[in-house]
């Protein structure tokens, strides 16, 4: 029974480490895409944050923690939504800078680090005897901190995050609508930036109603026990952030690619262009653009894939892959590919590869793994890399 309880609060643990692990994962990417991937980020750390003290405070049985978490973490929980709705707005607004107008949603976030001061402030045994007071021995959250009860906070606190998804919705329907307007084409991904972001803001919307249903029951009308019991209240909230993580890992192009709506002008020109039938001049363009692209070699980078190649040079992938299927008569993985492999041959022949084994080429030219670089080595020279090695030792 023991182990059990054991294994059940080291599962309860892994969920938001695991989430946390997540945001850095997206910290990671962002640096070779665009900037949406920062509040995205942003938004999942917080996110597991919560999740975390959570866990501090209801299951780990340590007054220490209960001292840690708190109150202490209230801020976090009014900028989640903010981070939301500049998530939504980075990823599909044709103005793709935050102005400083967009720094007042962070305001209600900054009332509550001055409203938590009185109890921040305080030393940390005071800290840790009133938590473990209110959190173990009465329940009782109507405790006066500056302003106003913490029982009050409680209850504003899923209804500022239940409005921030109706408003990052309500952006994204119409950042959407004014793009059909104007332009007249959505981007191809446009479908799965929708299923993304709908399932995104849902999954938000259900934790912020399920808290306020509860705060509602618990502190309006004084039934302490809500609607269901408070461990498993907070064992629900916990598995419902987990399911975010799960449902990132199911949209791959937006864990790795960052994928957003590209600059409204510049699909308002391919758009124009498409309905003149000026394709012969449209490649022409890209051929253009991609011979002073491939001065760089972007080609060799682990990343380099078609929605990160499009983004450099501007030009939205359909219009992109159809340069390569129609102009090149071959497909962007093929291309990548044998850009590499001329690559590494060109190394090979220059002597520049001696004392690189042959995954080190494999990785200096951007494959991620040595038997992916051999199978495409081949299948181009139709030798395998060692043997043209030899042939130039």
């Amino acid at each position: 029974m023991l182990t059990q309880s054991i294994y059940q609060r080291f599962m309860e643990m892994l969920t938001p480490f695991f989430g946390i692990f997540t945001s850095f994962i997206l910290f990671y990417y962002r640096k070779d895409f665009n900037r949406s991937n920062l509040y995205l980020a942003l938004f999942f750390l917080c996110s597991n944050l919560i999740v975390l003290v959570y866990f501090g405070l209801h299951f780990s049985k340590s007054p220490f923690w209960e001292g840690v978490f708190f109150v202490n973490f209230m801020p976090l929980s009014f900028v989640i939504g903010p981070l939301l709705f500049y998530y939504v707005k980075y990823a599909v607004a044709e103005n793709k800078n935050i102005t400083p107008k967009d720094y007042l949603h962070l305001f209600p976030a900054v009332v509550v680090i001055l409203y938590s001061l009185p109890y921040t402030t305080l030393p940390f045994s005071k800290k840790v005897e009133i938590a473990h007071h209110i959190q173990a021995v009465t329940q009782d959250y109507d405790f006066s901190i500056s302003f106003f009860s913490l029982k009050k906070m409680l209850f504003i606190r899923p209804l500022h995050l239940f409005i921030y998804c109706v408003l990052s919705w309500g952006y994204f329907k119409q950042t959407t609508k004014k793009r059909l307007a104007s332009v007249g084409v959505l981007p191809t991904h446009h479908s799965m930036i929708q299923k993304w972001i709908y399932s995104l803001i849902g999954l938000q919307s259900f934790i912020a109603s399920y808290c306020l249903l509860d705060s509602y029951a618990d502190f309006i009308l004084n039934d302490y026990q809500g609607i269901i019991n408070q461990k498993n209240y907070f064992r629900f909230l916990g598995v419902a952030f987990s399911l975010q993580n799960v449902i990132l890992f199911l949209f791959p192009k937006i864990l790795f690619d960052t994928i957003s709506y590209p600059d409204a002008s510049l699909a308002r020109n391919r758009a124009t262009q498409l309905k003149k039938g000026n394709a012969v001049e449209i490649n022409q363009n890209i051929t253009t653009l991609l011979d002073k692209y491939m001065v760089a070699c972007p080609f060799i980078l682990p990343g380099f894939n078609l929605s990160k190649m499009a983004l450099d040079l501007q030009v939205s992938e359909r219009i992109l892959s159809n340069y390569f299927n129609t102009e090149l008569k071959i497909s962007f993985s093929e291309w990548k590919n044998n850009q590499r492999i001329d690559y590494a041959c060109k190394l090979i022949e220059e002597g520049k590869a001696t004392k690189l084994t042959v995954e080190g080429i494999s990785q200096n030219v951007g494959f991620s793994s040595r038997s992916k670089f051999i199978d495409a080595f081949k299948e181009r020279k139709g030798v395998v890399p060692s043997t043209y090695i030899k042939q130039f030792s």
